[in-house]
């Protein structure tokens, strides 16, 4: 494997969510990612979350399928799991259990509520997350209810991105200590540093929070607009260059309407555009704007992304066994990532991950008839 983590050694136990993702990154950069997973089971090229990483079924019910587990922390560099607080503690391979077989081991733990506080053995989801938080609340329609963005903000964004930030810090202190430690990545918490702009606005009198009246949110006519076809035209000028640049593409010359420091002119203006975009369609507008620094730019569908001339020719996405999906990133100049190998089969690589552990061959047979090896 190649990429910038390769000789990086990660052992993610199986989960849904923002973990896997981590997980994802990771093999995608040339770490080695083993998945703990509970059953064996058939690849499938979609299960993109997966790809590059190399799996292991273990009962971890049973005290040899956790002693395997440990075997394989033991060696690891890196551990990742996304249970609520407690599960592990509960299997025997908690922060005090590996630390002991392991002092360098990075121990990421992800939820959304966190390991502690009243709320962290409560269930929850991206939408309960951001609704806590008050990132939800912003988001929509001011005459509507908040809108969820996909599961973006507090899954990947709040979730994914601070347990991987997290990971490379405690690697970085590593070096200097010899020492492992935990990370307690919280969904809430990540979410809540990712609106550190809005607070700061917040502080200083110029954010609102009625939704659909600030500057980012809908308030000012940057927006997406239906054009003549139904598809829709995406607009963000929002410096004054940029927005003269818009209003002069877009033909758009009443200076008073023009205006885009006005709040009190936003709804007339939004009501504006709406008219004039609806004149062309999609694409003719994209022409017309195309090569400008309008800020104005189609809105794709998933399967139009691929396609796009910039992203082709960025090679942003890559096709695998006819899954389209997003290439490795972000990009490096000496140590470029391999591409995206295929997910495995859980349990494809058990035998191999035991044998590297230490586990002779007659241990493997007879795990593996007794049912530890699933």
């Amino acid at each position: 494997m190649s990429g910038p983590l390769a000789g990086l050694r990660v052992v993610e136990m199986a989960g849904i969510g923002p973990a896997p993702l981590a997980g994802q990154f990771l093999a995608d950069l040339g770490a080695e990612v083993t998945l703990i997973a509970r059953k064996s089971a058939a690849a499938h090229p979609a299960d993109i979350n997966n790809r590059g990483k190399r799996s292991v079924a273990l009962n971890l019910k049973h005290p040899e399928g956790v002693a395997a587990a440990m075997a394989l922390i033991a060696g690891a560099d890196v551990l990742i799991e996304g249970f609520r607080p407690g599960v592990m503690e509960r299997m025997g391979l908690g922060p005090a259990e590996c630390a002991e077989r392991n002092p360098g081991l990075v121990y990421g733990r992800m939820t959304g509520w966190g390991q502690d506080g009243p709320m962290a053995q409560m269930a929850g989801h991206d939408i309960n997350y951001l609704g806590l938080t008050g990132f939800l609340h912003a988001i929509g329609r001011a005459d509507d209810v908040p809108t969820p963005p996909l599961n973006i903000g507090a899954d990947y964004a709040g979730g994914t991105m601070f347990l991987l930030f997290g990971i490379m810090a405690a690697l970085w202190e590593r070096q200097t200590s010899g020492r492992g430690q935990v990370i307690d990545a919280a969904m809430v918490d990540g979410a809540s540093a990712l609106m550190a702009l809005v607070h700061s606005m917040i502080a200083m009198g110029r954010w609102s929070e009625a939704r659909e009246s600030n500057l980012l949110d809908g308030g000012a006519p940057h927006l997406t607009y239906a054009c003549a076809d139904g598809k829709f035209l995406a607009l963000g000028p929002l410096e004054p260059q940029f927005f003269a640049e818009m209003i002069a593409r877009a033909g758009i010359d009443d200076a008073q309407r023009a205006d885009q420091t006005d709040p009190a002119r936003w709804p007339e203006r939004r009501e504006d555009y709406a008219a004039i975009f609806r004149q062309k369609t999609r694409d003719e507008w994209t022409a017309i704007f195309d090569g400008t620094d309008a800020c104005a730019t189609p809105v794709l569908t998933w399967s139009e992304a691929a396609d796009h001339p910039h992203l082709a020719a960025r090679q942003t996405f890559v096709v695998r066994d006819g899954v389209t999906q997003a290439a490795p990133v972000p990009r490096f100049s000496r140590t470029p990532a391999d591409a995206p190998r295929p997910p495995p089969a859980a349990g494809q690589d058990t035998e191999a991950a035991l044998r590297a552990a230490g586990y002779d061959e007659d241990t493997i047979a007879r795990l593996r008839a007794e049912g530890v090896l699933t």
